[in-house]
């Protein structure tokens, strides 16, 4: 391990005191560090298959071998335990635990699962398993994918396998990992996998995901598991002017984006809007799942990464439009406009950071004693470099927004870093690096970068 100092000229590691119980944690997801996607059994996901369609990946490469977590998984358990973290969340690989996506459990897959969370029990750290993070059996996607009502049913027995493996020394679980993105880039630009393009026509899928959620959280229940929640993107939405035109289409990116995936979880209801014009149309029976989405929690986890300014479309944007690596058609009834005055990152996203505290109090006044307590679950950002200064001065500033929303009043339980390594970056290929450790994508040696060195120092002076 590199033990040297956090370069001179930096923020000070001397954070502000959380309370006992903080839970601090690096995260990671299965697809973009495991690789040995052919390996023990593994069944092909959606991601395997649109990796291998040209253009798909803007960097032409693909996750086979990834940054070989399979096989490295004690390093990278061991890098975790040096740094000092109470918790890890990783993801479990749905097409590794059931290749066809069920009803067949392909053992092996559960073995790895299995030495991978007694090691990072071993190494004195929780293990946070996500059930879902995008990656589909493809099997399951040839049958109608999250389109299809029964994949919901599909995945709760999946998640009830994966519980009935690893519940005995698993105390914290997270069903889905964003499923905003999943329906809205996969399902309805395709810009992701699986690479459909729905548009509105998507909508269901949003609600076939959050049925399977809360089937998910019912069959974890019944194995007897507790501190269940659910991982969704959230930012704050900014109109571009004080305009009718602005505010409606801002209105509506907020709806899609935050309110469609909250309110539902959280108030068993989804916005009137959404239901007024009719969006969710051959989704099934939604009322009677409502009661099954609105299932209870034990926490709600929020990725934060960046505000979003949006307005009503204009002339100059008719043709696609780049945004935040996104290609957005033309024709949609909004249009998401730069941020100006604050740095960027080098994925080109806003760095705001009073806009996470922004969100949290926005999320505890919209809703009150129906949110739970909440941890964020992603926040990081994409920077070069091992000497990566950007990063933590990121970081300090981030941590520091969650204090301000703690000292308001919201009751925030914990703070989960993207991502522990470099990684392959979905669409981006590995061009964009969010990791604390640098990844060499040739070798795959690991080098700790300067922010993981700053971190490693602030959370030994928060014990």
């Amino acid at each position: 391990m590199d033990a040297s100092r956090v370069p001179d000229g930096l923020p000070s590691s001397a954070l502000p005191r959380f309370p006992a119980g903080f839970v601090w944690g690096v995260s990671t997801s299965a697809y973009q560090i495991e690789g040995a996607v052919a390996e023990d059994g593994r069944g092909r996901s959606v991601w395997d298959d649109f990796a291998e369609r040209p253009g798909r990946i803007k960097d032409g490469s693909d996750a086979r071998v990834a940054t070989g977590h399979y096989h490295r998984y004690r390093e990278d358990v061991a890098l975790i335990g040096e740094l000092g973290v109470g918790a890890y969340r990783f993801s479990v690989a749905w097409p590794r635990v059931m290749p066809d996506g069920g009803p067949r459990v392909n053992p092996a897959g559960l073995d790895f699962y299995d030495r991978l969370v007694d090691e990072v029990c071993a190494a004195g750290v929780r293990p946070v398993p996500t059930l879902f993070h995008w990656d589909t059996p493809q099997a399951v996607e040839a049958g109608g994918g999250w389109l299809a009502r029964d994949t919901a049913s599909r995945f709760a027995a999946y998640a009830d396998a994966v519980a009935a493996r690893l519940g005995d020394r698993v105390d914290r679980w997270i069903t889905l990992n964003e499923p905003a993105e999943l329906t809205l880039l996969g399902y309805g630009l395709g810009q992701h996998a699986p690479g459909k393009q729905l548009g509105f026509a998507a909508l269901p899928v949003a609600h076939h995901l959050l049925l399977g959620h809360g089937l998910a959280v019912q069959a974890l229940r019944a194995r007897g598991a507790g501190g269940i929640g659910i991982a969704n993107s959230h930012g704050p939405t900014w109109a571009a002017s004080e305009s009718v035109a602005d505010q409606e289409a801002a209105g509506l990116y907020d709806l899609l984006l935050n309110r469609l995936f909250a309110e539902p979880v959280l108030l068993g209801r989804y916005p009137e809007e959404v239901q007024a014009a009719g969006l969710l149309s051959g989704a099934g029976p939604v009322d009677e799942d409502l009661r099954v989405i609105g299932e209870p929690l034990d926490w709600y986890g929020v990725n934060y990464y960046q505000p979003t300014r949006v307005g009503a479309p204009r002339a100059e944007d008719a043709g696609p439009a780049d945004f935040a690596g996104i290609e957005l058609p033309p024709g949609l009834p909004f249009a998401p406009r730069r941020i100006e005055g604050y740095p960027f990152t080098d994925f080109g996203w806003p760095v705001v950071p009073a806009a996470l505290t922004e969100l949290l109090t926005g999320f505890r006044d919209r809703y009150g004693d129906r949110l739970p307590p909440v941890v964020i679950t992603e926040n990081g950002c994409s920077y070069e470099g091992v000497e990566d200064r950007e990063r933590i001065t990121f970081l300090d500033a981030h941590i520091r927004a969650v204090h301000d929303a703690l000292t308001a009043g919201v009751d925030v339980r914990g703070y989960f870093v993207w991502s522990l390594l470099d990684n392959f970056e979905w669409a981006e290929g590995y061009a964009r690096r969010f990791g604390l450790v640098h990844v060499d994508y040739g070798t795959l040696a690991r080098t700790p970068k300067a922010s993981y060195r700053w971190l490693r120092d602030a959370l030994r002076a928060q014990r």
